[in-house]
């Protein structure tokens, strides 16, 4: 007994708005990252936000979130962006079908509840009795964030439809697991590796990153979430996917032949070698 007493242990999680925020932006990021824009490359675009209604109760990461990653998105695939329609050659209009969280609880175990009390109160002149508290072995809180976003463009003038995105529908996930007590033990597509209650000491696990595909555009696509240089309105990278001090511009170069520029070997040097002596 004395022993399962000394190995137990207790932790509380008091408030999850950062988490919420988190799994809620982590999704919206996934979502507009699946949204290649390349098709409309070089074209006076505006983005039309009618539709990107605020939502109510979801907090601070809401439409405006939606826009400025999409501006982004838009923008890195050397789209020129517009203030006003009326600049314009291509109007893009974006809605968001869905933007919430979710949250799940297990407990292997007994959970806390307030059975007996209620049961008490049906008894005259019974003495109050407190709610009777959890016992348990594990337990798993999750929480789960879902956006889906989606877009289409058409011409200012004649009205005609010429591209759209689809539907591009992404969750994330925060998971804080309890054994005996002692945690959380948080985990998730929101975090890097498992770690307990936030220390930068106890982590567990390796770091997972993954890119979107690569599609058959003279245009490189620019990953959402990673710094990237671009130069006149092109990014710049080499063949390991860093920067590149300098590159020919799209009408010159495409993206295969960028990659070729990167991985050329080096110059030879300039030094001579000394002629062979020759034997008469």
């Amino acid at each position: 007994m004395a022993i399962a007493t000394a190995v137990t242990g207790c932790g509380t999680t008091q408030e999850q708005l950062a988490t919420q925020q988190l799994v809620l932006s982590k999704a919206i990021d996934r979502s507009v990252a699946g949204i290649d824009f390349r098709p409309l490359s070089g074209r006076k675009v505006y983005l039309d936000t009618s539709y990107l209604r605020q939502a109510k109760d979801v907090g601070f990461v809401n439409a405006d979130y939606v826009t400025s990653s999409l501006r982004q998105q838009i923008a890195a695939a050397g789209c020129l962006l517009q203030d006003t329609n009326k600049d314009a050659d291509i109007i893009v209009e974006a809605r968001i079908g869905t933007l919430g969280a979710d949250e799940h609880r297990v407990t292997f175990g007994i959970p806390e509840n307030n059975g007996l009390s209620s049961a008490a109160s049906l008894l005259p002149n019974s003495p109050s009795l407190p709610a009777m508290p959890e016992f348990s072995l594990a337990r798993r809180d999750s929480r789960e964030g879902a956006a889906k976003i989606a877009a289409f463009a058409y011409e200012r003038d004649s009205r005609q439809v010429v591209w759209q995105s689809g539907i591009r529908e992404s969750n994330a996930t925060a998971r804080d697991t309890y054994v005996l007590g002692i945690g959380p033990f948080q985990s998730g597509s929101i975090r890097e590796r498992t770690k307990l209650a936030g220390s930068k000491y106890l982590r567990f696990g390796g770091t997972v990153h993954k890119d979107s595909p690569q599609q058959n555009f003279a245009r490189p696509p620019v990953n959402y979430a990673a710094e990237t240089r671009f130069q006149d309105g092109w990014p710049v990278f080499d063949s390991n996917g860093a920067f590149l001090d300098f590159i020919e511009g799209p009408v010159d170069a495409t993206s295969d032949e960028a990659m070729a520029i990167a991985s050329q070997p080096p110059e030879p040097s300039d030094e001579k070698e000394e002629p062979a002596s020759e034997t008469r």
